[in-house]
């Protein structure tokens, strides 16, 4: 666990189900026994990840003990709120939160779309006196990050300006001096890169989740507050940044010299930037500005917003909130010039032997058994070998080559169980059976056994006499166990037992017919023998009774011819 980096695994908590690596589309996930981890060199921090783990393992690393300790140690700490906070919190007004923030001991609070207003402006002029060519957008961090790592030979087209919050954070230390604290608020992991990486401009970047704790924690209700006034003013048109399009939206021109798209996901944005043409595109004379973000529909579907964020009565309601005017022209008293990093990833290419061996580890001999299901998490088989390469990925993941293994353990174990085993279905109808339950029914069901491998699809009750132990098991759940059952000619040791509730039915019979007749002989032997023995010891008591009788007697005979004695000497 790597709790320092943004985004990070709980490892106890993690359910090896692979969703993560299935989401990820940088596949910065690395799995090790059978528990995912994120990969911070790969990872953009788009958050998908932990938007999509049904366990909840996936963590944003939590920076509000900082804000707090800030507070206590009465830093001048302004507040920079991202235009999405309409989706977070629906039910408060931005002066509301202002007053909130007041009580949390805010210096003040200011609204995040004052720096996206200086970004399209900048944007803006730039575009102008750029060349025909494809520009970039560089307001999202985890777009940007995507882009520098994994499609490098695009990172020049990125404008050299920084984002939205970045641009906020100098307007605000310009205005109240650079020895204040600007804390972001927001629905984004990818904003604490920028303040790890940029701590002397953005000092700590937090989520709304955070913010609704913190007031919660000091049982402050921002909904039934008055209100608070925001500095240094209102925004405008920059509010519209928090959907997808809303940035091209403020910087909309009537001369057309530029055309502005925009793309969500950070999927959407490999593939459209995998197939444009730069140089047609820059030959045929025009200008191309491609919005990115990574979250599809832009940040009110952030990772930390709630799912409800992103309807249509947020959009409409975002859309009401900022003004239907155009960033173009402002004046920009700050410099907002930020080269793009180089964070290329490398990736050493692999020996086709190695990738090879990794395939046959789970199976895949040949193309044919290369499926490419995308159940690991990866697109292709090939991709997933060179992952196990890599050491980011297991053996385990490939979920058909489990299901091969379990299909084969089981029909080995059923097989080669010296008993008659049978599985039904809540009809009765048999899904699977071994030889020895054939032989057990014998004649034409060991026939057609032999001939076709199974007996799936004949109903139990037409087979054997005992079918309502399976029927009890089906409506109950739970396990029967009989033993010496009697049926016919023939004895039976019977288990039942659920695999399914009210679905699926298992069996195991043994024939004990031949192991109760040996046993009721060596009975019969045994009591033959105690009979004899009885006799002998009933004969052996009689002659012993009849033998003391007669030494009774002559014992008598002896006392009294002594006693006589000794009467006739006059002796006593």
């Amino acid at each position: 666990m790597n709790s320092f980096f943004p985004i990070y695994t709980t490892e106890n908590a993690c359910q090896d189900c692979y969703k993560c690596v299935r989401h990820c589309h940088c596949k910065a996930i690395r799995i090790v026994n059978a528990r995912a981890a994120v990969i911070p060199e790969l990872c953009v921090c788009c958050g998908e990840c932990f938007k999509v783990c049904p366990a909840h393992a996936k963590k944003v690393r939590s920076d509000l003990r900082r804000a707090m300790y800030w507070m206590e140690q009465g830093e001048t700490v302004y507040a920079s709120v991202a235009p999405s906070f309409l989706g977070f919190f629906p039910d408060t007004t931005l002066e509301q939160l202002a007053a909130g923030l007041k009580m949390l001991g805010f210096a003040g609070t200011s609204e995040t779309a004052l720096g996206a207003e200086l970004v399209s402006a900048e944007n803006a002029q730039r575009l102008r006196d750029a060349a025909p060519g494809v520009y970039l957008s560089s307001a999202c961090p985890a777009a940007v990050d995507f882009v520098g790592k994994y499609l490098p030979t695009w990172r020049d087209a990125i404008l050299p300006v920084v984002s939205p919050v970045m641009a906020h954070a100098k307007s605000l230390r310009q205005t109240y001096g650079d020895a204040i604290k600007v804390v972001f608020f927001g629905p984004c992991a990818a904003k604490k890169n920028e303040a790890d990486r940029h701590p002397e401009t953005l000092s700590l970047a937090l989520t709304f989740q955070d913010l609704a704790a913190w007031f919660e924690d000091c049982k402050i209700r921002p909904e039934e507050l008055p209100g608070e006034a925001v500095v240094p003013h209102v925004a405008q048109e920059g509010r519209l940044y928090s959907f997808e399009g809303g940035m091209n939206d403020t910087m909309r021109t009537t001369d057309g010299d530029v055309q502005l798209l925009a793309v969500s996901g950070l999927a959407n944005i490999d593939r459209v930037l995998r197939t444009a043409d730069r140089e047609k595109i820059a030959a045929s004379g025009g200008k191309l500005f491609l919005e990115m973000l990574s979250c599809d529909g832009g940040c009110v579907n952030g990772p930390l917003m709630p799912a409800e964020a992103s309807g249509v009565e947020t959009l409409l309601r975002t859309s009401r909130f900022g003004a239907c005017r155009s960033s173009v022209g402002r004046d920009v008293p700050v410099d907002l010039n930020q080269p793009v990093e180089a964070l290329p990833v490398s990736e050493s290419p692999k020996e086709e032997i190695l990738l090879r061996a990794a395939m046959e580890s789970v199976g895949k001999f040949s193309v044919k058994d290369e499926l490419n299901c995308g159940g690991c998490g990866y697109n292709t088989c090939r991709e997933f070998a060179r992952a196990m390469v890599d050491g980011k990925a297991e053996a385990g993941m490939c979920l058909s080559w489990l299901r091969k293994i379990s299909q084969r353990t089981s029909n080995a174990l059923i097989r080669y169980i010296p008993a008659a085993v049978v599985i039904a279905d809540q009809d009765l109808q048999i899904l699977e059976c071994n030889r020895h339950f054939a032989r057990m029914l014998g004649g034409e069901m060991l026939e057609t056994f032999d001939a076709c491998g199974n007996l799936t699809g004949a109903y139990l009750n037409r087979l054997v006499a005992y079918t309502d132990l399976f029927r009890t098991v089906l409506d109950n759940g739970g396990e029967i166990e009989r033993s010496n059952q009697m049926y016919g000619d023939r004895i039976y040791d019977i288990s039942v037992f659920s695999i399914t509730d009210g679905r699926t039915v298992g069996g195991v019979i043994q024939d004990v017919t031949q192991t109760e007749l040996r046993r009721e002989q060596v009975a019969e032997k045994a009591r033959e023998v105690i009979r004899k023995n009885v006799l002998t010891v009933q004969n052996i008591a009689r002659c012993l009774g009849e033998h003391m009788a007669e030494t009774e007697i002559l014992l008598n005979q002896v006392a009294s011819t002594y006693e006589n004695h000794v009467s006739s000497d006059g002796v006593r």
